[in-house]
């Protein structure tokens, strides 16, 4: 591979609970697809640009061009790669922030993330059983326990909320907003003409290793010999997670 063909970053696009957490310190592990982060969630800019030491504006805030330029230095490999999350929605905020820095692009989503963050792939991370999926986020909505382990997360890792409670119109709400948030990704995948390479997280949970290895070939990216793949993050679903999802169906009489 030569230098000209090398991604300089990719996104991992989803919704809660598709495993994203584990992918990314996955692909931390393989030492050459950078330290990938969810840089741009709005609730954590705060605590990302605090960790970074970055000044605050005469506002309060933080100048965009200084925080994205501190998460490609923060999220990069030593050999340039970077790689970040980014969840429906986010894409947005990101894209409209990026838009304020360079006008030029304002409104060319594609050009202004590589105007960004250069040469740009995105992988598409969703998950077949969203029942399943929308019963994982409403235990973690209510629990905040967003993962067990950890791979340098600056939120999510802190079991701060509440005792987890059986509530099936939140399942319901919750699978509607799935369903769209995958919709919404389909569309911007369509519109701006992107192809991005499809993950599973059926086959992530199935195979961990050969689904990694998938992204770095669909990245162009090699691990070294001497790395080896390293899940940062432990299995949260139990028999909690399976009664509920049973107790869904029996209420409802659906199946998803």
């Amino acid at each position: 591979m030569t230098a000209s063909d090398r991604v300089d970053s990719y996104f991992i696009c989803g919704t809660p609970r598709t495993g994203s957490s584990l992918l990314l310190g996955l692909l931390e592990s393989t030492g050459v697809a950078g330290h990938p982060q969810a840089y741009f969630r709005a609730p954590d800019e705060a605590l990302w640009a605090e960790r970074w030491l970055l000044p605050r504006t005469a506002d309060g805030g933080y100048d965009h061009a200084a925080f994205v330029r501190a998460a490609r230095d923060a999220g990069r490999t030593g050999n340039g790669v970077f790689g970040a999350k980014l969840m429906w929605g986010t894409l947005d905020e990101l894209v409209d922030k990026l838009g304020r820095v360079h006008p030029d692009l304002a409104a060319q989503d594609v050009a202004l993330l590589e105007r960004a963050f250069g040469r740009t792939r995105y992988v598409y991370l969703r998950r077949d059983d969203v029942l399943a999926q929308a019963v994982s986020w409403l235990r973690a909505e209510q629990t905040q326990a967003w993962f067990i382990g950890g791979n340098g997360e600056i939120s999510g890792g802190d079991r701060t909320g509440r005792e987890p409670t059986f509530d099936r119109d939140g399942i319901d709400a919750l699978i509607q907003t799935i369903d769209e948030h995958n919709a919404g990704w389909q569309a911007w995948f369509s519109a701006a003409d992107v192809r991005p390479h499809v993950v599973r997280y059926e086959d992530l949970d199935a195979d961990m290793v050969a689904t990694t290895r998938g992204i770095l070939d669909f990245l162009g990216l090699d691990m070294p010999d001497d790395r080896a793949l390293m899940p940062r993050h432990q299995r949260q679903a139990d028999d909690l997670n399976r009664e509920w999802i049973h107790r869904y169906r029996a209420e409802s009489g659906r199946t998803r």
